[in-house]
């Protein structure tokens, strides 16, 4: 295998571009954030094809969604006008938590043997008390790996004796042609549906026994989110598909315990693996949300996915 790591410096954005020469796969990341900016494959004429939404571009479009893959935690979606108590102090932050709006530290790169990665860091020091009291870490993977980019959470409870309570997940949006072109193919299995009108859960659920295939729902409800719970899905392998394009995504979601589905009607889809929820209407203390993950005194808490992705042939 032969790997390169380059570093550029584009937009005010410190970005590191891992390269996978032979099968012809890239990265790009902003430390900013931890953002997956890009995620491409070479095309049939040599060109870098890109996956993700406004793949590589920095810029911030007059309207619209104007993220890539957005890094979710210690919280991910809301919090209840901006507000909780975390045992009993209060924290505040905006949409889908902290992490996407502080400079990561590159911690390492490794370009050994048959796969290549990049590691970031959070430490307690890179954060402020009203973001989150307690003193946890986390390093976020991005490794390239048999034509996949597998992405790992480690988070690090740093605190002697309280367990601490985090969420977390990745906000990935794949391009599309258009709103209309895509298509989301879902394992059989069990899913239990939160509905959270107004982005809050309401406590409504709904348990979908689904035999596997284009996904149940309407793309009128993209807009508000469609939060599933994998209660029993066997082969958690989804797949994204824009066939005008020719491009395609294999997530495989083992490990995942929750799966956000949402676009605002653009040329995206968000598939958002997660691990916890968004607030409910009526608010729960931090530590009593549910879904929200727990680590015990000086224990780590691991979270893992991965996605392949492909280029139809011309042919």
């Amino acid at each position: 295998m032969s790997f390169s790591h380059t570093e550029e410096q584009r937009e005010e954005q410190q970005l590191d571009v891992l390269t996978d020469e032979e099968n012809g796969l890239r990265i790009v990341v902003s430390r900013l954030g931890a953002e997956l900016v890009s995620l491409a494959r070479i095309n049939e004429e040599g060109k870098w094809a890109g996956f993700l939404y406004r793949d590589n571009d920095l810029s911030t479009p007059s309207q619209g969604w104007a993220n890539h893959a957005t890094v979710m935690g210690y919280y991910l979606h809301r919090l209840k006008d901006g507000r909780s108590l975390y045992r009993g102090r209060e924290i505040k932050g905006g949409n889908h938590g902290f992490l996407r709006s502080k400079t990561w530290q590159l911690a390492g790169t490794s370009l050994h043997g048959s796969g290549a990665s990049l590691e970031y860091r959070i430490t307690p020091n890179d954060f402020s008390a009203e973001e989150y009291p307690l003193k946890v870490g986390v390093n976020l993977t991005y490794k390239i790996d048999a034509s996949k980019v597998c992405v790992l959470f480690e988070f690090r409870n740093e605190e002697p004796e309280l367990t601490t309570h985090v969420s977390f997940g990745l906000h990935p949006g794949f391009a599309a042609t258009s709103f209309e072109s895509f298509h989301l193919q879902m394992p059989r299995g069990l899913y239990r549906r939160h509905f959270s009108p107004g982005n809050y859960l309401s406590g409504q659920t709904r348990d979908i026994e689904f035999a596997g295939g284009e996904m149940p729902f309407s793309k009128t409800e993209l807009p508000g989110s469609v939060i599933l719970e994998l209660l029993d899905v066997p082969r958690r392998q989804f797949s994204y598909v824009d066939p005008p394009s020719g491009h395609w995504v294999t997530l495989d979601l083992m490990s995942v315990p929750y799966l956000t589905l949402w676009s605002d009607g653009g040329r995206f889809l968000c598939i958002e693996p997660c691990w916890g929820l968004t607030d409910h209407h009526q608010q729960r203390a931090f530590e009593k949300k549910e879904g929200i993950q727990t680590i015990a005194p000086g224990g780590i808490l691991q979270g893992s996915f991965s996605m392949g992705p492909e280029l139809a042939s011309s042919d």
